[in-house]
C-alpha cells in the first residue's frame, strides 16, 4: 500500500484530534472549539492511505534548549500516533524519519522528545539522557526547615515576571537541556503565566531584588490525601531556595505530601535528606542530533579546551551527516568539518549520548555506541561534554 506523508490542511485538525484523543485516552473528550495541532510553533505531519485516512501523525515544535551556555535549535517532537490497526507496520518510522528532514530544513540541529517506549525510537537514532522526575517530600520534613530572616516572600504581581523569567534563564543557561522559555511556544501574557498556576511566590532580599521564585497547584482535599505540587523552586541564593522550601512546610496540616520537580543536582537536594524524599513520577526524555555539524557549531564548549579528534559517523536514517568528520575545539567555540581518519566511530545514539554529557566515552564504549580511539581521544571527548547533568522542567 502507497501512503502519502504531508503536513496536515486547515480542514483536517479533527483528524489530528480523533487519532491523538484515542491513542493518550482522551477521546470521550470533544474537540475544544478552536484547538489546532498546528500553531506558529507547531507543525504537523500526518500519513494518509489511499482513501486519504490519517493513519499516523507527529509534531514538529520549535523550540531552543540551553547546551554549553548556548541555546540550541531544536525539533521537540510530541503527539506521536499510529491508528490501532497499523501499529508495527512502519508508519511510525515513516512520519518520524519525514519529519527529521523537515526540522533540519528548517533550522533545527537536535531533537528531542518524551518516550513512552524507548524501542521504536532508539531504532530511528534517539537515546534517553534524562527524565523529568517530581520527587514526594513529607510537608512535615519541610516544616523543619528554617526560613532566612532577611528573605521575604510575596505572591508575585504581572510587573514581577520579567524577573522571574530572567532568574529561570540564569539557570538554564548553566545547565545542559533546559529549555528557553521564550519565542512561540512560550508566548504567554504576564497575566496567563500568572493564571497557570494557583500560586506564584517570588522571595525578595534584604535589598528587595527578586532572588528566587516558587510556582506551584494546591490539590483537592485538607485530609491526608492533600498535596501540593511545586514545579520550579528556583532560588539564586542559599537563603531564598531556603525560605522557598521552608515555605511549603507550613502546609503540613492541610496538604501532606509536596510533590517537588527536582534535577539531580538541584540545590535544594542541600536542604533535604535523600531518603526523606521518594519519586512520585519519572518521565524519561531523548535526544537525537539532526544536523551534526550545525548542532556543534550551536552549542558551547569549554573555553580552555582546545583539541581535535577525528569522528566517523554513522546514520542511516540522517544520511546527510554520516561519514568521516573533524571534531575542533578551541576557545569555547567547535566546529565539525568533513574528513579525518574516522578514528572513533559513534552511532547516533553514542552522538545522542555525548552531545548532551549522558555518557562518557567509556560508558559508549562498553554499550557498543562508541568504537576506536585510545585514551587520548577518550579525555578529549569527555572534557568536551563534561559538565551538568541533562535536566528538562517542561513537559511538552
Amino acid at each position: 500500500m502507497t501512503y502519502q506523508v504531508r503536513p496536515l490542511g486547515p480542514g483536517e485538525q479533527q483528524l489530528a484530534w480523533d487519532l491523538g484523543s484515542l491513542a493518550f485516552g482522551y477521546h470521550e473528550q470533544p474537540m475544544p472549539e478552536g484547538w489546532a495541532s498546528d500553531s506558529p510553533s507547531r507543525r504537523t505531519l500526518g500519513v494518509f492511505d489511499p482513501a486519504g485516512r490519517l493513519v499516523a501523525k507527529a509534531v514538529d515544535r520549535e523550540q531552543g534548549q540551553w547546551f554549553g551556555g548556548r541555546i540550541v535549535p531544536v525539533g521537540g517532537v510530541a503527539g506521536v500516533a499510529t491508528a490501532a490497526e497499523l501499529r508495527g507496520h512502519g508508519l511510525g518510522r515513516l512520519v518520524l524519519t519525514e519529519l527529521l528532514g523537515g526540522a533540519r530544513e528548517r533550522g533545527a540541529v537536535i531533537s528531542t522528545l518524551f518516550d513512552t517506549i524507548p524501542a521504536p525510537y532508539r531504532a530511528l537514532g534517539w537515546e534517553e539522557v534524562g527524565a523529568l522526575v517530581y520527587q514526594r517530600v513529607p510537608a512535615r520534613v519541610l516544616a523543619e526547615i528554617r526560613p532566612d530572616a532577611t528573605t521575604t516572600l510575596r505572591p508575585a504581581t504581572e510587573a514581577d515576571i520579567p524577573a522571574v523569567q530572567e532568574i529561570y534563564r540564569e539557570v538554564a543557561r548553566a545547565g545542559t537541556g533546559m529549555m528557553e522559555r521564550s519565542g512561540p511556544a512560550f508566548a504567554a501574557s504576564p497575566t496567563q503565566v500568572l493564571a497557570d498556576h494557583h500560586g506564584l511566590t517570588v522571595a525578595v532580599d534584604k535589598t528587595g531584588d527578586i532572588v528566587g521564585y516558587a510556582s506551584w497547584d494546591r490539590g483537592p482535599g485538607y485530609d491526608a490525601n492533600g498535596k501540593l505540587t511545586v514545579d520550579d523552586l528556583i532560588g539564586l541564593t542559599p537563603e531564598a531556595t531556603r525560605t522557598l522550601l521552608a515555605m511549603f512546610g507550613g502546609w503540613a496540616s492541610v496538604a501532606p505530601t509536596v510533590l517537588i520537580r527536582l534535577g539531580a543536582a538541584d540545590p535544594v537536594w542541600s536542604l533535604l535528606a535523600r531518603r526523606d524524599a521518594t519519586p512520585e513520577s519519572s518521565q524519561p526524555w531523548m535526544l537525537r542530533v539532526v544536523d551534526a555539524p550545525a548542532a556543534v557549531a550551536a552549542r558551547g564548549w569549554p573555553r580552555h579546551l582546545t583539541g581535535e579528534v577525528d569522528l566517523e559517523l554513522a546514520d542511516d536514517v540522517c544520511p546527510w551527516q554520516q561519514g568521516p568528520h573533524r571534531l575542533v575545539l578551541s576557545g569555547g567555540d567547535g566546529r565539525l568539518e568533513p574528513g579525518g581518519a574516522g578514528t572513533v566511530r559513534l552511532t547516533p545514539r553514542g552522538l545522542a549520548s555525548w552531545y548532551a554529557g549522558a555518557a562518557t566515552p567509556q560508558q559508549l564504549r562498553r554499550s557498543g555506541f562508541l568504537t576506536g580511539g585510545d585514551a587520548g581521544t577518550d579525555e578529549l571527548l569527555r572534557t568536551a561534554t563534561a559538565g551538568p547533568a541533562p535536566t528538562l522542567h517542561d513537559y511538552f
